[in-house]
């Protein structure tokens, strides 16, 4: 199995039906693998990536806390294949001398690997080819949540506002 390290690259919302969508894009090249996700993820995400911190722990913060209370850490996750439209990834976590892969949604392991810095990779044929065109006049680009400029105060209703605004069209335009 060959493995490409993959970075998030913009979060969006596809209209059609009402999800949200992460792209994951190459680290060291072009190649782009998109993972319709659910909302509570998506959140888990933009919160992450925009540093928002809550009074209370997400999930994601509790998963996180779990791993460092039992002597683990995240060493990377993998997002190792698609069956039947569904994505599969694992956790590898590192306990002393032993490590441990534990099955996950990807979703959710992007959004543990994130609150650990930890590496993204994905199974190298389920990136594609597609190239992202930023020169498009058809659509208007939105800057990534890493890039934008939102105030560490942004309440629950401003992150919803900002999630439910994105568009698969704010993700640029894909030549084949």
């Amino acid at each position: 199995m060959q493995l490409v390290e993959v970075e998030v690259m913009r979060l969006g919302l596809d209209r059609s039906n009402n999800s949200y969508v992460v792209i994951l894009r190459e680290k060291e090249g072009e190649r782009l693998l998109p993972i319709w996700i659910g909302q509570a993820e998506a959140e888990s995400i933009v919160i992450e990536m925009s540093k928002l911190r809550r009074e209370r722990p997400l999930t994601h913060d509790l998963c996180k806390t779990l791993i460092t209370g039992m002597g683990g850490t995240l060493r990377r996750i993998q997002i190792t294949k698609v069956e039947n439209r569904t994505y599969f990834a694992e956790l590898h976590i590192r306990v002393d001398d032993r490590m441990i892969q534990i099955d996950a949604r990807p979703s959710d392991s992007i959004a543990i690997a994130l609150r650990f810095s930890a590496p993204i990779f994905a199974q190298e044929d389920l990136l594609t080819s597609l190239l992202f065109d930023d020169s498009s006049e058809e659509t208007e680009s939105i800057p990534s949540v890493a890039e934008s400029e939102q105030s560490d105060e942004m309440t629950p209703a401003q992150l919803q506002k900002y999630l439910e605004n994105l568009r698969p069209e704010d993700l640029g335009k894909f030549n084949i």
